[in-house]
């Protein structure tokens, strides 16, 4: 007589999986999971853009005086790599190379220079008061002042020393403000010698402060932006001289007054991508006009020109061997922190917002076909 066998219960499940089973099916935890996630997000950025907002003229010292250490050091390495010799002491022959090359620049231009600036400052408001009375014996021209911001010579601005004044002071405003920020460009050369001379001093402390599991993820983004800022500062330097020189040529050709001076702040302005093309073109213009219509119209279309090389051979050349940024981030990039920082956040948008896209594209992996719009 056989009995059957009873019947073996299947093996309790533990506590904790169960737990984690109903946890990961409710939907309303997955819900608040995803709710806790967005807040996290949202306060992340608020203390971020709160942060920038409050000390983002700190924030653009410590950037920009980086950026000075990224040019020292590879100018350095690439020293050091074709002459073998110590970093320290290639860096120290690129120090004084710069110096006696911006000495002998100073010794030979400076004073030609500073006189056409302060010329060019003088004739430039000289210029903007005289368009604007003409403007405002014409009822279009009324019309044009009576719409216009008070800070570029709105109607409202006619007294003192505002509108087209103003507007014409700002664009020179580097001349007579060069003084006032030399404690700044002090700090930031200095600052940026110091980083030169021993990065890995700073970036490793800098990975110190970042959790153990997420330094190596760290260390390529940073390495990665150090690349970016060297190939798009290499970049860009070629193509300030380029742009600086056919002004200078060109408007030397055309017989404007002060060419020389309009061509250093066309090679400056182009620092600023698309921006800086119609900021450098701007004082040309007036003090071509001020020699005729014919040489405004001259101007206007040499700068045209310029531009149209500029944009269509030399920026592809470069856009090769350094980094290629779409149009349309890097007027929002101008725009945004143009607004927050200023001025120094608009002449240093395009290099950061460069330096950021490159470490966004090395943290994030790449779409597949199936995701590709």
């Amino acid at each position: 007589m056989t009995f059957p066998s009873p019947e073996v219960p299947p093996p309790a499940p533990e506590p904790g999986h169960t737990r984690q089973k109903d946890h990961a099916e409710d939907p309303r935890a997955i819900q608040l999971a995803r709710i806790y996630t967005l807040l996290r997000l949202t306060l992340i950025i608020t203390i971020v853009v709160m942060l920038i907002w409050v000390v983002g003229d700190v924030l653009m010292v410590i950037f920009a005086a980086t950026l000075v250490a990224v040019i020292l050091h590879n100018l350095a390495g690439i020293v050091e790599h074709r002459t073998r010799m110590p970093y320290w002491l290639a860096l120290s022959t690129v120090v004084v190379v710069l110096i006696a090359a911006l000495t002998g620049l100073i010794w030979s231009s400076g004073p030609e220079i500073s006189e056409q600036a302060v010329k060019l400052r003088t004739a430039l408001s000289e210029q903007a008061h005289s368009l604007r009375d003409s403007m405002g014996h014409s009822t279009t021209g009324r019309m044009i002042l009576d719409n216009l911001p008070t800070t570029l010579g709105g109607n409202e601005a006619a007294s003192g020393t505002s509108g087209f004044g103003s507007l014409a002071g700002s664009m020179t405003g580097f001349v007579s403000s060069a003084f006032g920020a030399a404690g700044t460009l002090a700090v930031i050369l200095i600052a940026g010698l110091y980083f030169a001379i021993s990065p890995e001093l700073y970036v490793n402390g800098m990975l110190r402060m970042i959790p153990h599991p997420y330094r190596m993820t760290a260390r390529e983004l940073l390495l990665t932006a150090g690349r970016t800022l060297w190939a798009w500062t290499a970049g860009q330097a070629l193509d300030m001289t380029v742009v600086g020189l056919l002004s200078f040529i060109g408007l030397w050709c055309i017989g404007v007054p002060l060419a020389l001076a309009l061509g250093v702040v066309a090679g400056l302005a182009n620092f600023i991508p698309y921006i800086g093309a119609f900021v450098g073109a701007v004082p040309a213009v007036l003090i071509a006009l001020s020699q005729g219509t014919r040489e405004g119209f001259m101007v206007m279309g040499l700068y045209a020109a310029i531009q149209f090389f500029e944009g269509n051979v030399m920026a592809p050349l470069i856009q090769r061997h350094a980094v290629q940024m779409p149009p349309g981030l890097t007027i929002l990039s101008q725009t945004i922190f143009g607004t927050i920082l200023g001025i120094p956040g608009l002449i240093l948008a395009s290099p950061l917002t460069a330096a950021l896209l490159a470490m966004a594209d090395r943290a994030t992996p790449e779409l597949n076909e199936d995701e590709r719009v």
